[in-house]
């Protein structure tokens, strides 16, 4: 019987739901059996990972449902407490093969042994994976570090990954050897805090780097892209692999948070805005025509109508095309939980002026590109993607995985169009 898996949250998370199923029906799991893999970034995450818990159940009557991923890490007493769950695994034991094995004989396993949860904090070692790409999806994403050992006062992520681990450059390499030879076009290099790759590991070898030992030595890799990155951290090799390296997309996906300089501090960030723009300046003049996207926290504790401002007008300041916008969520635990609340009409109200300078954006991004001639990536359902991550719709429906040249005739605001 197939394992079914839902899953919330980043695209770790996504990678490790495909290792979970994995694991789980090489066990030989013979029963209905859905595995959630749960997000806790905000207290909405966690209010939509329950709700869908009690969904399941509902429509899945006698299915086991076993819980794991952040909120299971974080909050294990909320999911404890649920009837609906009838297991639940921590971030560590998810990914590991031994973990579903046992599983897959409940008759070996005490009624102790529902929790599953152990400190997260202890562990040292990444978890390589062994897969060839995601079900269902074009690219494939490579987790090559997991866990944060900066504690920003907003987040609780650090408390579900533990601390910064990396995964050695050969193992890496391995796996996307492996893609590669599975037919895969374009690799994503995934982690929770990704430009802290390597000072875990022996020689201390940097993301930028990987970046460069992963082209040379796997030619055939049409793409490799980056998630998102503290531009802060960004060494040398990897704004050398930027300017050099044209396998490396140029679209980079930015930890921002804030545009303001003092909430900044107060979110114990570890840049300032001149920083910010000024990565982003030098990168275009490293890659001209680089595109930018960016996580923004909107309302954030004792923000003011004017420093808002300045997360507002950050957008054209750093030229940031794509907006990841989060209404602030106090997460019980963190410094920024017991700081002054911003009213929450104020706080969706900000959230909204984000996303429509986001979406206006955009718009001139897609307008900047009506005209020019972009090599593509075709996916499912006739749309394609460019070198900056920008969609295209097709004008027919061809195979995914496809290196196209096609010509950018229009846009409808959302993708571009080609002919």
């Amino acid at each position: 019987m197939a394992v079914e898996t839902l899953t919330f949250g980043c695209r770790l998370n996504t990678v490790e739901s495909q290792v979970m199923r994995e694991h789980a029906e090489a066990a030989a799991m013979h029963r209905d059996l859905v595995i959630v893999n749960t997000c806790a970034v905000t207290a909405e995450a966690g209010r939509q990972s329950r709700k869908a818990i009690r969904r399941l159940a509902r429509e899945r009557p006698g299915a086991e449902i076993i819980v794991t991923g952040c909120g299971a890490q974080v909050e294990t007493a909320a999911y404890a407490a649920m009837p609906e769950v009838a297991r639940l695994v921590g971030n560590d034991a998810k990914s590991r093969a031994e973990t579903w094995g046992l599983l897959a004989w409940p008759a070996e396993r005490t009624s102790t042994e529902r929790i599953e949860v152990d400190d997260i904090m202890s562990v040292r070692r990444a978890n390589s994976t062994r897969i060839a790409g995601i079900a269902g999806q074009t690219r494939a994403f490579v987790p090559v570090q997991n866990g944060c050992d900066h504690r920003c006062t907003f987040c609780i992520i650090p408390f579900g990954r533990g601390n910064s681990r990396s995964v050695p450059i050969s193992d890496v390499i391995d796996q996307v050897v492996r893609i590669v030879a599975a037919g895969g076009r374009e690799v994503v290099l995934t982690g929770v805090d990704l430009t802290a790759y390597g000072r875990d590991l022996d020689a201390t070898p940097s993301l930028g780097r990987l970046v460069q030992a992963i082209l040379a030595q796997v030619p055939d890799l049409g793409r490799l892209r980056l998630s998102s990155i503290d531009s802060i951290e960004v060494d040398d090799a990897l704004m050398e692999a930027i300017a050099g390296e044209a396998r490396l997309m140029p679209h980079f996906h930015l930890s921002l948070q804030a545009g303001d300089d003092l909430i900044l501090k107060r979110m114990k960030r570890r840049h300032a805005r001149a920083d910010a723009i000024r990565f982003c300046d030098a990168v275009r003049r490293l890659r001209p025509g680089a595109v930018f996207g960016a996580d923004l926290i909107a309302g954030f504790p004792t923000e003011t109508e004017a420093q808002f401002a300045r997360s507002l007008d950050l957008v054209d300041a750093c030229g940031l095309t794509h907006l990841h916008v989060f209404p602030y969520s106090a997460r019980p635990g963190t410094p920024a939980a017991r700081m002054p609340p911003v009213p929450d009409d104020i706080v969706r109200e900000r959230a909204a002026r984000l996303r429509e300078a986001g979406a206006a954006a955009l718009a001139v991004h897609l307008a900047s590109e009506v005209g020019r001639t972009h090599r593509v990536l075709t996916e499912r359902g006739g749309i394609a993607r460019t070198e900056g991550f920008t969609p295209v719709r097709l004008s027919s429906d061809t195979p995914a995985g496809r290196f196209l040249d096609v010509t950018i005739t229009g846009h409808d605001g959302r993708v571009l169009i080609a002919s």
